[in-house]
């Protein structure tokens, strides 16, 4: 028989949150940190380009020039890559995901805390969580128009492999513990 309590439910729901989170602010950084290495090829594919162009006119020669060529080509083939793989729009949709998840992972800790402390009666518990729902739902229906499969990727990676679920232990980091009475 299957058992979930409302605050198993929330728990499960926020530990999956977090994973996201997790999931999309790695996927930001490390596609920066790609665009950014090759926006910096790119930076001195054409210095050396412009080198050549410079020698080019001091010393007469052919090779120069052909260099010149070779080399703006190879820093434009650098760039047409660049946009057709769309890094830095891709860049911008993770962080922006990572950031809606963010506060969504706020308001899930928000609301355990006020539970755990007993702040909150089961009727608002029931009340928060499908207005947490909607909200999240509402995040995902954002998600990646340009790249649906690659977010389906990214969004379902636990569920194929195991993945980085979070742990109860994590979890409990995350949330803080009850203020005692007194």
């Amino acid at each position: 028989m299957f058992s979930l309590s409302v605050v198993e439910h929330l728990r499960l729901n926020f530990g999956v949150v977090v994973q996201n989170y997790t999931a999309h602010a790695r996927a930001g950084d490390r596609l920066a940190a790609t665009a950014l290495k090759a926006k910096m090829a790119m930076l001195a594919l054409l210095a050396l380009a412009t080198g050549s162009i410079v020698l080019s006119l001091f010393r007469p020669g052919r090779e120069y020039q052909i260099a010149a060529g070779v080399i703006a080509g190879a820093a434009f083939a650098v760039h047409a890559m660049m946009v057709a793989y769309g890094v830095d729009a891709r860049v911008h949709s993770h962080r922006l995901l990572a950031h809606r998840l963010w506060l969504m992972c706020e308001r899930y800790r928000e609301l355990l805390t006020e539970i755990q402390d007993g702040l909150v009666d089961d009727a608002t518990i029931l009340h928060r969580r499908e207005i947490l729902s909607e909200q999240l739902h509402a995040i995902y229906e954002q998600g990646f128009p340009f790249d649906q499969q690659a977010f389906e990727g990214m969004r379902q990676l636990s569920l194929e492999n195991g993945g980085d679920a979070i742990t109860d232990t994590q979890l409990e980091h995350l949330v803080p513990a009850a203020r005692k009475a007194g």
